[in-house]
């Protein structure tokens, strides 16, 4: 047998970048350093803070005393030492915040500031700070006191990293009770609403009910309002001097019922959304098959119906429970007393100034939002496409007694969505609630109120116009990018997890997280904080993950040849981007820009640390008014985002149709 030759090996080929896939690289990269910068680095910021702890160190310290002639001084001795003398302070008394103080002469029993003796003091390393009166010292040499002056000496604490803040906030009851509350909260509202969605999108897709349209345009309006709404007309209600609130049979809406009441309203049009996805993919041979089968309705609803939903039931279910343990507004204005984990956070970082505290609770809520996101993801590899080329639309039969109990179902939620809406207008045109219930327009003289007055909404209006215009370029480019970027898989890859990232970060953790990154005066950004850049970038990053995902999907149905054709004509990539992608991706560029807006105009969470009294926003100004007392006008303000809103969902459809009758003319051919 002739021996057969090898060639020896070769080096491997790799294709050389052309000048469009540097460009595309780029801005990647680009937009990848903001998405680090704006969500990586500050979450970093975050988690380090809450390992930061504050204690005095009195081994740091030493003291000299005198007699009474001021000039034969004693041994040195350590603060320590003399702390083991007296057992004055425990390890719990000397534990303190980042702002505590010490006074030195609880070291002194026999102290008076009238007394001739001396004291000297010194550090005995360069990072033991105190204070003298107001001045901050830190040297080791030994400073010299008069018995008045040494009264105003005080110890400062020592940075320290370590478990303590944690063991403080699960040995605490009160706080650790917050996490039970929480999951409680959002487990009941999750079965409510993923129960009640279902029933509503099961009328609207199997059923032959009238006026569907009508109901699937109510069941939208809750994402037109803040969260806040729903517990303002909650108070209406069944408040302390609600209309109805004898309904309630002695049980108070403030705590738990209403903070559920409200979480199933604000959160019912997300569920919706899903299972109603789910729902109307249906292929009508498998009922056609059932029925052959003489299987009864009940069986073929357990046996056909729900198994075909139950990755959007589950996704709604986690989407849902998201939404409502990471809440903020809506247990602030109805929770009473009833606390949650995202209430903690707003107590110990405003009420108490105790950002370390804050950091823990927010690590504490990340777990089950980032727990609940990682399932949902993987239930969504799981699902498979349930249409094939051969399925046949589901298309339901007029059945008298099914429509007509569809039909009420549908009734009595569009009719709790409406009320909610209709008691926040109500409150917002009443003069004073319940005494003089003539109508007038005093409530949105928001001037005269605390909250910022009417400066707050437009500058609502200019975060949410900025948001929808910087945050749509933003998110479309790098998903453009992404998608049509050759090779590169390991930074497409990390680009994707920083795109996906946001959707499982709470909006008080980003809030939060920004305070510690962007407040550094060491941060060469510093100079963003308290301007309304950062709200828009703080915004854009909060929301961008749907975004993302709704130009990713616009993109993967153009067809991958366009980039090899243009680049043999010789054609650069961004002439392609903008005479053909773009017009194309247009209904999802104008999806994402209504999704930036509304959602700009309704957040609380992500923008209550970071607005400065310049900067003040509409929602906020919901908050502080209802704190202040003015309920009325909180509603009024409330009511002037839903117009916002509903203004901008009308114009986004009128614009949409006259623009894409002109882009998308092709589509019908």
């Amino acid at each position: 047998m002739a021996e057969t030759s090898t060639l020896p090996a070769g080096r491997a080929v790799k294709l050389k970048l052309d000048r469009d896939g540097i460009v595309k690289r780029g801005f990647m990269a680009l937009i990848g350093l903001y998405l680090f910068a704006a969500l990586a680095l500050p979450l970093y910021a975050m988690l380090s803070k809450s390992f930061v702890t504050y204690g005095f160190d009195l081994t740091r310290y030493e003291f000299q005393v005198s007699d009474e002639s001021g000039t034969v001084w004693g041994d040195p001795v350590s603060a320590a030492s003399l702390n083991d003398a007296l057992g004055k302070f425990s390890d719990a008394d000397l534990a303190s915040s980042s702002d505590g103080r010490l006074a030195v002469t609880d070291l002194f029993p026999d102290f008076s500031f009238k007394s001739p003796v001396k004291y000297r003091l010194r550090s005995t390393t360069a990072d033991a700070p105190y204070l003298v009166g107001l001045d901050l010292q830190r040297t080791t040499d030994w400073q010299e006191f008069d018995s008045n002056t040494f009264r105003r000496v005080n110890l400062r604490p020592v940075t320290t990293v370590g478990l303590q803040n944690y063991v403080e906030y699960f040995s605490n009851p009160a706080l650790f009770s917050s996490i039970e509350n929480s999951l409680f909260i959002s487990v009941i509202s999750t079965v409510l609403t993923v129960g009640l969605a279902f029933g509503f999108a099961y009328a609207l897709n199997r059923s032959c009910i009238a006026f569907k349209g009508t109901f699937r345009l109510i069941a939208m309006m809750p994402i037109l309002v803040p969260s806040l709404l729903p517990g303002i007309a909650l108070i209406y209600l069944f408040g302390n001097q609600g209309f109805l609130k004898g309904l309630l049979m002695g049980q108070s809406i403030y705590g738990p019922l209403g903070i559920v009441i409200g979480s199933v309203f604000f959160t019912f049009p997300h569920a919706l959304i899903i299972i109603s996805t789910a729902l109307s993919i249906a292929d009508q041979r498998q009922y056609e098959a059932a029925e052959s089968l003489r299987a009864s309705s009940w069986r073929t609803f357990w046996t056909v119906t729900i198994p075909g939903a139950r990755y959007g039931l589950i996704s709604a279910a986690f989407v849902t429970f998201t939404l409502v343990i990471t809440d903020f507004g809506l247990p602030k204005v109805i929770g009473g007393q009833y606390n949650v984990l995202a209430i903690d956070i707003y107590k110990q970082v405003i009420g108490q100034q105790n950002f370390e505290m804050g950091a823990v609770v927010s690590v504490v809520l990340l777990i089950p939002a980032v727990f609940a996101f990682i399932i949902d993801r993987q239930v969504q590899k799981k699902q498979v496409s349930l249409l094939s080329a051969r399925s046949v639309p589901y298309q339901p039969k007029p059945n008298r007694r099914f429509d007509m109990l569809m039909f009420l179902w549908c009734l009595i939620v569009a009719f709790f969505i409406a009320g909610i809406i209709a008691v926040c207008q109500m409150a917002a045109l009443v003069k004073f609630w319940p005494y003089d219930l003539s109508l007038s327009l005093k409530n949105y003289a928001f001037n005269r109120m605390d909250g910022g007055g009417w400066a707050a909404y437009w500058n609502s209006l200019q975060l949410a116009a900025m948001t929808a215009v910087a945050g749509t370029a933003i998110i479309f480019t790098g998903a453009y990018m992404v998608e049509k970027v050759d090779g590169f898989r390991a930074g497409r890859a990390l680009f994707q997890f920083f795109a996906m990232l946001p959707m499982a970060i709470p909006g008080m953790v980003l809030g939060l997280a920004y305070i510690f990154f962007f407040n550094d005066p060491a941060n060469p950004l510093n100079f963003l904080y308290g301007t309304m850049a950062i709200l828009v970038i703080s915004t854009v990053t909060h929301f961008y993950t749907v975004g993302h995902l709704t130009a990713l999907t616009a993109l993967k149905q153009i067809d991958a040849e366009f980039e090899p054709v243009a680049s043999s004509l010789r054609q650069p990539f961004w002439r392609l981007f903008a005479r053909v992608t773009v017009p194309v991706c247009l209904p999802a560029i104008l999806d994402i820009s209504i999704y930036m807006f509304v959602n700009a105009m309704t957040t609380v969470s992500a923008v209550v640390f970071l607005y400065s009294t310049h900067t003040a926003l509409a929602s906020v100004a919901v908050l502080n008014m209802d704190d202040a007392g003015d309920i009325a006008p909180a509603a009024a303000m409330g009511m002037m985002i839903f117009y916002t809103n509903a203004a901008a969902r009308i114009l986004h459809a009128f614009a949409s149709r006259r623009i894409l009758g002109r882009t998308q003319a092709w589509r019908a051919r």
